[in-house]
């Protein structure tokens, strides 16, 4: 395969945060949305929208990676049903 250079706006390398993922699909793609979920209100920060063929090779390289990464690290606890904040619910110490 020739090499592919790709280029990136500096906003876009910065990157988002994102806490809570939605997917959705129909025969021909697959929509990934990612949010930021903050009371009282979230914000999609992106959404993706791919093949199913693409989204198949997603899953495999996230599959690859999550092994190497606990190969190094150690196992990943998976985390339970996410809890949002509830506004003015912060502990004072």
């Amino acid at each position: 395969m020739p090499e592919l250079n790709i280029k990136a706006p500096d906003e876009l390398l910065q990157g988002r945060y994102a806490n809570m993922m939605q997917v959705m699909h129909a025969k021909e793609e697959f929509v990934l949305d990612f949010m930021f979920a903050h009371p009282p209100q979230g914000e999609l920060v992106s959404r993706l929208i791919v093949s199913p063929a693409h989204m198949k090779r997603i899953v495999n390289a996230l599959e690859d990676n999550i092994k190497k990464y606990e190969a190094q690290h150690g196992s990943i606890q998976e985390a339970g049903e996410p809890k949002l904040l509830e506004s003015g619910s912060e502990t004072k110490k």
